[in-house]
């Protein structure tokens, strides 16, 4: 009888431990792609702008997907057939940003080139590594931040998961059809 009661109290002290913790729920490492092909032949792409993510296919057969994110409301990723016509693997946005000051301390983390500065700041361009250009007003596919997969978080362009990028980017030649779509 001692063990049930024994039982039932440290039990009873883990629940009310485990429900007074602070802060969210630590949640497992969540999947962000998959490759699986190490094949030969003609690549497309489809970006689903409802579901934030991109699914790679040669020949017809899915061999990879990833989260992706696009355009928030007001930037938005156009939906519309295009093509890979640039690929730089070393890129840097000429439009978007961010300015920090002389200690590498962020004073604005949305900025654009012909923003004011303040005595000690600087303009730093966004990086875009595997640049994959599709459009010729700046959008276009790369590396880049995806703080929550399944919601829009660029200005524009398709972020997706640095490991990756550098395989697909490996893959795509110019002219690689993408399909992007609700």
């Amino acid at each position: 009888m001692f063990s049930h009661i024994h039982s039932a109290i440290v039990l009873t002290a883990v629940a009310l431990l485990a429900s007074c913790s602070v802060g969210p729920p630590v949640k497992a490492d969540r999947v962000m792609s998959q490759w699986y092909d190490g094949g030969v032949g003609e690549i497309s792409i489809s970006i689903d702008l409802s579901e934030q993510m991109a699914t790679v296919e040669r020949g017809g057969r899915e061999i990879g997907w990833a989260y992706v994110a696009t355009g928030i409301e007001g930037r938005g990723t156009p939906s519309g057939t295009y093509r890979i016509t640039e690929k730089i693997v070393d890129k840097h946005s000429n439009r978007y940003g961010w300015i920090e000051n002389e200690y590498g301390e962020v004073t604005d983390n949305d900025a654009s080139p012909g923003d004011p500065l303040q005595p000690g700041e600087r303009y730093m361009p966004a990086p875009m590594p595997y640049w994959m250009r599709l459009t010729n007003y700046g959008i276009g596919m790369h590396i880049g931040k995806i703080p929550q997969p399944g919601e829009p978080a660029s200005h524009g362009c398709i972020r997706m998961p640095k490991e990756f990028v550098p395989t697909l980017f490996d893959q795509v030649k110019l002219g690689t059809p993408v399909k992007i779509s609700y």
